[in-house]
């Protein structure tokens, strides 16, 4: 198939371009970007007049529910979701049921992903087995089956011997180990410690719960030589730990989710259960660190935190409710929105949900490590055209995931957001396209 995208505004964080130009496509590669020769003949032509042609976005943070909770979310679902979001590339955590724990498991995912042709997946492995934190996976298996990198998800290592063994094994093998910096002990509660968890009479996690937990992993880090990705910070103390870290020089990274970016615990309201997530939303002293650790590089990139959770599981108390919320549809529209809000360009705010993302991953993703996030020429299709001028509103009807629950949108109404989706090429060929 050969696609033509042209009258678009071509804009490629990595290479710092921003112009008008056309997009030439054959057998799911770039061919040309500018000036399109003649002798092209285009299959399928794209008319991108008055909207921006970016690489397609790159989110590090996305449950599928698949397998064991295909109730809350199916593969297709997830992944029709993430096209309509602009996500050509996504990693999911290995809290499957089963755990992803198995290369066989691994290979299924991945065989159904590809034969959907929806969105590049890219597994992380579970770092001990059944995530229990007492035996480490064979990694080495794991990683041959696809892993890019080895995670607890949301379970905490309470062994520090355990953890240590893990991440020495990781380290020697030059593999990545993802973690949520969260102290097993400390982080039962439901709300963030504060005013607010107070007054309703929510338990609390308090920011030690983060801090004490960084504490060990960049003590262990020193130790071991590990490479580590921090899963979503939701903390002004944490950032400032990462910072320390990075002028230390150790081999860190990290993300922020797109509902510690934007929203504070005082958005709970009246036991709002679409506020029930994990991290829990902090103060908004948190809220404006992370956004500018986010935008000064301290932080690397932006992740929708996608976690599809059935309507049973959500419409109970606040503090019974299960955590979560669906984020895919929404990644693009809440960079550009933090983008604004900071006076960034549009290419310093796409390069968090395309290139840097790709940055983090790094060899893990074998040859589509040089053009993934990227507009080049050779390299990869993985195209996301989208109106920024464009604004749409969140509700359920509104997203195809069948998680239908956000912080950003309830009901019948929701927040109004900018950038709206056009079409999402995957390896060159169309994976969604809105209808008009």
């Amino acid at each position: 198939m050969k696609i033509l995208i042209k009258n678009g505004r071509v804009v490629d964080p990595a290479s710092g371009r921003d112009e008008r130009a056309d997009i030439a496509i054959a057998a799911g590669r770039i061919l040309t970007i500018g000036s399109v020769s003649a002798d092209f003949h285009a299959n399928r032509v794209i008319d991108a007049a008055g909207c921006v042609v970016a690489p397609g976005l790159v989110d590090l943070a996305a449950r599928l529910r698949e397998p064991g909770h295909e109730h809350e979310g199916m593969l297709e679902s997830e992944l029709n979701a993430a096209a309509a979001g602009g996500v050509t590339s996504l990693v999911c955590p290995p809290d499957t049921d089963p755990t992803l724990d198995e290369p066989g498991l691994v290979e299924m995912l991945k065989f159904r992903a590809r034969k959907l042709s929806l969105c590049r997946l890219f597994p992380l492995g579970a770092l001990t087995r059944g995530l229990k934190g007492e035996t480490l996976t064979e990694m080495v298996e794991l990683t041959e089956a696809g892993c890019v990198g080895f995670s607890q998800a949301e379970v905490a290592v309470r062994d520090t011997q355990v953890l240590q063994r893990a991440m020495q094994y990781a380290a020697t093998h030059g593999y990545a180990v993802w973690l949520r910096p969260q102290d097993g002990s400390l982080g039962r509660g439901v709300a963030a410690s504060g005013a607010v968890a107070t007054r309703l009479g929510l338990s609390g996690v308090p920011v030690a719960a983060e801090t004490i937990a960084l504490h060990t992993l960049f003590e262990l880090m020193r130790v071991t030589g590990a490479r580590v990705h921090l899963c979503r910070l939701s903390s002004a103390a944490g950032v400032e730990l990462l910072r320390q870290a990075r002028r230390e020089g150790l081999p860190v990274t990290a993300d922020v989710s797109i509902n510690s970016l934007h929203l504070t615990d005082v958005d709970i309201g009246y036991f709002n259960p679409a506020m029930r997530l994990t991290p829990p939303l902090r103060q908004g002293r948190d809220r404006d660190a992370l956004q500018q650790a986010l935008a000064d590089g301290t932080l690397d990139c932006l992740v929708s935190d996608h976690t599809p959770v059935e309507q049973d599981a959500k419409m109970l108390p606040f503090g019974e409710a299960e955590p979560g919320a669906t984020g895919l549809e929404l990644l693009l529209s809440l960079a550009l929105k933090w983008g604004d809000r900071q006076g960034l360009g549009l290419g310093a705010t796409l390069a968090r949900v395309t290139s840097d993302p790709v940055r983090v991953l790094g060899d893990a993703i074998g040859s589509l490590a040089s053009s993934a996030g990227r507009l080049v020429e050779g390299g990869v299709a993985d195209v996301c055209v989208f109106d920024a001028a464009a604004t749409w509103t969140v509700t359920p009807d509104a997203l195809l995931s069948q998680g239908k629950h956000t912080p950003f949108g309830f009901a019948d109404t929701g927040m109004a957001l900018p950038g709206r989706v056009r079409t999402t090429l995957v390896a060159g060929t169309v994976a969604h396209e809105l209808a008009v």
